[in-house]
């Protein structure tokens, strides 16, 4: 679990000297006043310095990503103590008892613990024994829309109290207002495997005129005896219960035999252009901070009939993809636009802790893999780096990794004292993630509906409703304010 103490006791009084241990996200101006280094005897008893000091190294900057883990050899107090002081000779783990003291290792267990609690929180299993929720500024009723769906991907709202619904399996619905599935024709045939399949859907700005959609699926070739697959963007035209003048207007280069992170959340701007999330395939070695000749771990923007924005940040690259927007990314499967501001707000999955929520800037480098709140699956860690000069801090990230999945603002008068919160699905503990915003800043999270199934989606309606999908069974639940 920790480095070789023998030599870092010696290194770590020395480094204090000279260095102040302070996380990426607490202030770093130490010139001030108020700034009091240290003792040494302070550092060595301080457990979360003895973690960043000789944990972090092997095990994640972070101790809640360390202790969102399988543990192999129990994670009681007395077997963190065992651990620690005894260590694991043959799977690398040192023994500290000679090094740290059994009160030292007592606390480091403690502070170890405090950590498990944390992750615990989100991963009883109870379920819902009501439609009915109560919330910390509410009572909540989910009212059944759609059901008979395997993984409701994503929703569209039509006009005349209908909505689109896409199946990761590939099946596309109307769902019409007697709540009854009606099977659209024409829908792309998508890879449905691993991650892949039918996914996002929206519609053109101009619908009411041109009756434009527009579908992002894992379109898949044969090469050899290889399946190949990547992420497209279909346009067609919604004409009854059928697509016609279906095209690509977007393809990612490179294609992957793997069949996971594909992105795929669209979000129409202001500016009339189509947003567009692109995951790295699970090539996070490459693919993220390649420009040139790369779409993937990217945000794009194009015209709505493929062609490229002229201010686009990468345009004049030479090399450079000019639908690129910005890159660094990992897996964003939540994409929105502000209501006020107009920027265009992500979520994105990060690997095991450092899920993320950006805003997305031109030009940008968002980070992954060179910098990370997250560890490996493994439990090893990817990067010693949460911060580096050039690359963009997420406006959060979440430890441990909630899997986010669908991303809305919440606007209107429905629902009291929600208007301006961030709602955020969460694949991985099944419930609605409601965050609480100060400028660009979570000051408050709260966790809704837990256990109600995997939340694929959450989208605010025409009608001022919001609206949640979730998986197997797949069922679209309306989001309906009951008087307390």
């Amino acid at each position: 679990m920790l480095k070789s103490i023998g030599t870092l006791v010696s290194a770590g009084l020395i480094t204090i000297i000279g260095f102040s241990f302070v996380s990426p996200e607490e202030d770093t101006n130490m010139t001030g006043l108020d700034f009091n280094p240290v003792s040494a005897a302070e550092f060595l008893s301080d457990p979360a310095v003895h973690y960043k000091t000789y944990c972090a190294g092997c095990h994640g900057e972070k101790m809640d990503m360390f202790v969102d883990r399988q543990w192999k050899h129990g994670n009681t107090k007395e077997d963190i103590f065992k651990s620690v002081k005894f260590g694991h000779e043959n799977e690398g783990m040192p023994a500290f008892g000679a090094s740290l003291s059994d009160k030292e290792i007592n606390a480091l267990a403690n502070y170890i613990l405090e950590g498990i609690k944390h992750v615990d929180k989100y991963t009883d299993n109870e379920k819902p024994v009501s439609d009915l929720f109560k919330t910390a500024e509410m009572n909540i009723r989910l009212e059944l829309v759609a059901e008979g769906m395997d993984i409701p991907w994503a929703m569209a709202f039509l006009p005349g109290q209908e909505m689109l619904v896409t199946d990761r399996n590939g099946k596309f619905y109307r769902v019409k207002s007697d709540k009854t599935l009606q099977s659209i024709s024409g829908a792309p045939e998508a890879l449905s495997r691993g991650q892949g399949g039918l996914m996002d859907v929206i519609l053109d700005p101009d619908f009411v005129q041109n009756k434009r959609i527009y579908l992002s699926y894992s379109k898949f070739k044969n090469e050899g005896a290889a399946v190949l697959a990547t992420t497209a963007i279909m346009q067609a035209k919604l004409e009854g219960n059928a697509l016609t003048e279906q095209k690509d207007i977007f393809v990612a280069e490179p294609w992957s035999r793997t069949q996971h992170h594909y992105g795929s959340r669209m979000q129409f701007g202001k500016d009339g252009y189509l947003y567009f999330s692109v995951g790295e395939r699970g090539n996070e070695k490459v693919n993220p901070q390649e420009i040139k000749g790369n779409d993937l771990g990217k945000v794009h923007r194009i015209k709505s009939d493929g062609s490229i924005p002229a201010d686009n940040p990468f345009l004049k690259t030479p090399g450079a993809e000019a639908s690129i927007y910005n890159y660094g990314h990992r897996n964003p499967q939540g994409m929105t636009i502000h209501p006020e501001t107009g920027k265009i707000w992500t979520n994105e999955h990060g690997p095991r802790g450092g899920d993320e929520i950006n805003i997305e800037e031109p030009g940008k480098n968002y980070g992954w893999p060179v910098i990370t709140y997250g560890i490996n699956y493994n439990g090893k860690p990817i990067s010693n780096l949460t911060a580096k000069p050039g690359m963009v801090q997420p406006v959060h990230y979440w430890i441990p990794s909630i899997g986010p999945s669908g991303l809305a603002f919440v606007t209107g008068d429905k629902y009291k004292n929600w208007k301006g919160n961030l709602l955020s699905g969460s694949l991985r503990f099944k419930f609605l993630q409601r965050s609480v915003l100060k400028g660009n800043k979570v000051v408050k999270e709260e966790i809704l509906f837990k256990n109600i199934g995997r939340v694929r989606d959450v989208r605010m309606s025409p009608d001022g409703f919001i609206y949640i999908s979730v998986e197997s069974p797949g069922r679209v639940y309306r989001l309906v304010p009951v008087d307390k």
